[in-house]
């Protein structure tokens, strides 16, 4: 933002104000500065972005219908450009999340940086509301914006992330094929499973989210502009939706579309409600695999002890030599937050009233601080946990030696009930359960041996 104590004058439909001298945003920028010192956020840089992207499609669309003259439209599209590559960008776009809930200010503070930066430029007189939001309105503009910036956090950062923790996982698991450790139900002993049977699980739940977060592109990819301020189109060309469509597929790399019903998109977020849907299943999906690390981890001498996680920073600060599982913790918080924003979101999704929502602002705050958290834990969860923690093999193959559990495998021989009575008499006297069943059945040690070999039972094909 800002720091200049000196002022210009400016003017809109409301009067004149004063506004920071060397400020690029104009008097309705500064209204919604005065109106909404709310959380002192202002949005997210990935939305800004995408609207600036977004006018500059719009202004090469207005162009090739000559609904703009093209010395207007350069201007405009070269300042989106040096916007696009400032520096600073943010500081021209002061408006805080809680504002207007159809977000016309922020539509407004863009409407008037890339107006001024391009009429300083060119020398022409470049009008925020007749030229660079011509054919649009906040209504579809806002709407539009939160698909395109979703779209691109999506294939730019989400994606790439959780593909490169599925395949850590992957990796992983091959190198721990021959490594057998007591499975757990309730956090209770249970029958054994080889470790990358427990990691291949871990790998399709994050599998899962990616086909899923796949399937949602093409709603994700399909806009609302064209619809202007109701649905109908009033002020746009017939042609303006499609072309523009054309045009910002053309800047992105992302195929986009126009909708077939602009009513919906303006008038709902539906969209974006199953999309932060789908960003919350991952977001459980990442506390899961967070909290096992965390359990495998714990000790190291009275918890499990099965892992030990990346020694990254000293855990405590008064008792040396103490060191945490940081990373599984920070993605659980994260984890959590996200879940919060789904929260958030999904009651903005029911504020539309009639032919416009009217939490838009906050929908497309949380839901890029959703793709972030996310994209940015599933690379930490990869390559600060999961890549490099080292299996302690002699506590799990204790565990396993002692586990009476193992006796389920002679339930079709013996029976559930004689079963249960050598388990619970191993329990009690914490003898392994080859000892214990060699006394209590007319099996062989060897037979019972060979019953029992925990690795043997983790392939149910042999």
């Amino acid at each position: 933002m800002t720091t200049s104590t000196e002022t210009r004058i400016e003017q809109d439909s409301m009067g004149e104000l004063e506004v920071p001298a060397d400020a690029l945003y104009g008097a309705q920028t500064q209204r919604a500065v005065n109106n909404f010192p709310v959380s002192g956020q202002s949005m997210p840089e990935a939305f800004i972005r995408a609207l600036i992207t977004v006018k500059k499609a719009a202004a090469q669309a207005n162009v090739a219908l000559d609904t703009l003259d093209s010395d207007t439209g350069e201007a405009i599209c070269q300042a989106c450009d040096q916007l696009l590559n400032a520096p600073q960008l943010m500081a021209h776009f002061p408006v805080d999340i809680f504002q207007t809930g159809s977000g016309t200010s922020t539509n407004m503070n863009a409407n008037e940086v890339i107006a001024r930066l391009a009429s300083q430029q060119s020398g022409l007189s470049v009008h925020p509301n007749d030229h660079v939001n011509y054919g649009q309105s906040s209504n579809d503009i806002i709407p539009t914006t939160i698909h395109v910036s979703a779209a691109l956090a999506l294939k730019q950062e989400l994606l790439p992330s959780l593909s490169h923790l599925y395949r850590v996982i992957g990796n992983k698991a091959s190198e721990l094929k021959d490594v057998c450790k007591t499975g757990r139900t309730h956090l209770m002993d249970a029958m054994p499973v080889r470790m990358d049977q427990s990691l291949s699980g871990w790998q399709a739940q994050i599998g899962q989210q990616i086909k899923a977060l796949n399937g949602h592109q093409p709603a994700i990819q399909t806009l609302a502009l064209g619809g202007t301020a109701v649905g109908t189109g009033i002020n746009a060309h017939p042609d303006f939706s499609a072309i523009f469509n054309e045009k910002l597929t053309a800047l992105s790399g992302i195929p986009f579309q126009p909708a077939d019903n602009y009513f919906a998109l303006i008038a709902s977020q539906d969209t974006a409600v199953t999309l932060s849907g789908l960003l919350k299943s991952t977001a459980v999906s990442l506390m899961k695999i967070s909290n096992d690390l965390r359990w495998m981890n714990s000790g190291p001498l009275a918890g499990l002890g099965e892992i030990a996680l990346p020694a990254l920073q000293p855990g405590s600060s008064i008792m040396p030599g103490k060191v945490n599982p940081v990373i599984p913790e920070a993605v659980a918080m994260a984890s959590a937050q996200v879940i919060g924003n789904d929260a958030a979101i999904t009651v903005g999704g029911q504020s539309g009233n009639f032919e416009l929502n009217v939490m838009l602002p906050m929908i497309a705050s949380n839901l890029l601080s959703s793709f972030t958290l996310m994209a940015n834990s599933a690379s930490l969860l990869a390559d600060s946990a999961i890549s490099g923690f080292e299996v302690l093999n002699e506590n799990l193959e204790a565990a396993l030696d002692k586990n009476p559990i193992l006796v389920t495998a002679l339930n079709p021989i013996i029976g559930y009930n004689k079963a249960a009575e050598i388990a619970k008499r191993a329990y009690k006297e914490k003898r392994p359960i080859v000892d214990v069943a060699d006394e209590m059945t007319d099996l062989s040690r060897q037979e019972l041996t060979e019953l029992l070999d925990p690795r043997k039972l983790t392939d149910n094909s042999q």
